[in-house]
């Protein structure tokens, strides 16, 4: 049995703190800070405060003029009429162009109003964006060991039957993130502590009769609604935990007496087919809910298998991290070189089939140029480029050079070290993702998001070595048991 040691145990509680600190130092001074370095936008934002008193105490039906000749005048300008936009690379063009596509978008009726809105948002946003990052990033390391279990039953793998009670903890871990995104969905429906996160759920965004009327996002009300978007949530998350749970019981009943294994191998082989359909669907919808709807405007019909990619590089080279963890403290003895060298295969390969899908995303909308959708990229490269190649460095040109030979698969500490390089290259990834639709160059990255990241990794340390430490890390009446420890290649 393994034993979670009383150091190892210390470890994560001092994550942990720092990672609790990190969020509330966040949610406290994080907006004052800001206003201190854009003193400029908090002004437009008094400015317009002021005016709006001024107007209530004054005349009321001055201002309802005032407001109509404000949007007369926005809504003829040329400079926004689609037919007319011009073939340009300025950033800052791309950035409004789709916003100005639709003649009653709310952007369109009165630009400065919702600049200055949108910024003190932003603002508002950077603690609950950077509870988002550190959460998904969290979930992709215990939904992705799931899935690759899932696979393993499905697919009646032999070679991995010595890494399952791994991949099962690492699984258990699923709630815990999945407790936060709720809590920030939730926060954000109803308006609480200054959640803007997901644009969509602003006031009256959906109502025609409202100056936050916006024409594209209310196309999209039968989706994009609270709750409708807080019920399939909750469906995601009870169908994972499900699953998890129940897969890790089965899993437990090897160790029992009495039990038809057989029959018990069977349910599993079952119960894993039937989740890789319902994660297939899953994990493509609930990256458009928690990620792509941040940038309500856009879409991409691969973003689901792009979030997909880095989802589960990330969860093999955990495993990879915990085993080898494992065997350095002389647990795992029937791991050999081989299962090393296929977990490292796997980390390879993946790493690869997320680069063509992020050319593949990239090259269709950049090639297109179509404004609605190019405004991804644009705002990436405008105010991001620096993390946005260096994402792409870590995450493509790292695993390939230091990853390719069969020498460099076998290496424990060669693989340790590149593992921690590809965790943090794909948190930069999601990162990148969240970040420009919630907070746009309002973002920092330092103490508090690193701070923040510790904070889930000893969470998972927490709650993973627990899982392990109560059952026997082999199943040893598992049908695969003795295939996997011969393998060999």
């Amino acid at each position: 049995m393994f034993e979670f040691s009383s150091r190892l145990k210390t470890i994560s509680y001092v994550l942990i703190l720092i990672g609790a600190l990190s969020v509330g130092f966040s949610f406290l001074a994080g907006g004052g800070h800001h206003e201190d370095e854009h003193g400029e936008h908090a002004t437009m934002h008094d400015e317009h405060a002021d005016h709006s008193d001024h107007a209530e105490h004054a005349d009321h039906a001055s201002h309802d003029n005032h407001g109509e000749e404000a949007h007369h005048e926005t809504a003829v300008h040329p400079a926004l009429v689609h037919d007319d936009m011009p073939e340009t690379d300025d950033f800052t063009y791309h950035k409004g162009a789709s916003r100005a596509i639709p003649e009653n978008n709310h952007f369109y009726a009165s630009p400065e109003h919702h600049d200055a809105e949108h910024i003190h948002h932003q603002i508002e946003n950077k603690p609950w964006s950077n509870l988002l990052v550190n959460s998904f990033w969290a979930l992709a390391l215990g939904l992705g060991a799931l899935f690759f279990m899932a696979v393993q039953y499905a697919a009646q793998v032999g070679w991995s039957a010595v890494i399952l009670r791994v991949l099962e903890a690492m699984a258990s871990f699923i709630w815990v993130p999945g407790l936060v995104i709720l809590i920030i969905i939730l926060t954000g429906w109803f308006h609480i502590g200054g959640n803007h996160v997901y644009h969509w759920m602003a006031e009256g965004i959906m109502n025609p009769d409202s100056p936050n009327y916006d024409a594209l996002i209310a196309g999209k009300e039968g989706y994009l609604n609270g709750a409708f978007f807080t019920l399939r949530a909750l469906i995601y998350l009870g169908g994972w935990i499900g699953a998890a749970y129940m897969l890790r019981k089965m899993s437990l009943r090897f160790e029992q007496a009495g039990v038809d294994y057989a029959k018990n191998w069977a349910k599993m082989r079952n119960l894993g087919a039937g989740f890789l359909v319902f994660f297939a669907v899953t994990s493509s919808t609930s990256a458009w809910d928690w990620i792509m709807s941040i940038d309500t405007h856009w879409f991409s019909t691969l973003f689901g298998w792009y979030v997909f990619a880095t989802m589960f590089v990330s969860a093999l080279t955990a495993l990879m991290m915990i085993v080898l963890y494992l065997k350095g403290k002389g647990y795992l003895a029937e791991v050999n070189q081989s299962h090393i060298h296929d977990i490292a295969k796997f980390m390879f390969a993946f790493s690869i089939f997320w680069t063509y899908l992020w050319f593949s995303q990239f090259m269709l909308i950049w090639y297109s140029n179509i404004p609605e959708e190019v405004t991804y990229y644009m705002a990436r490269f405008g105010e991001y480029k620096g993390l946005f190649f260096t994402m792409l460095v870590l995450n493509f040109l790292f695993p390939i050079l230091v990853l390719m030979s069969r020498d460099a698969k076998r290496n424990k500490g060669f693989i340790f070290t590149a593992g921690v390089v590809i965790l943090f290259g794909h948190w930069m990834d999601i990162f990148i993702m969240i970040m420009p639709g919630s907070v746009g160059s309002n973002w920092t990255l330092g103490l508090v998001q690193i701070g923040t990241m510790l904070g889930f990794v000893g969470l998972f340390i927490n709650v993973v070595f627990r899982a392990l430490s109560k059952a026997p890390l082999m199943a040893k009446n598992h049908p695969m048991y003795v295939e996997s420890t011969h393998f060999h290649q």
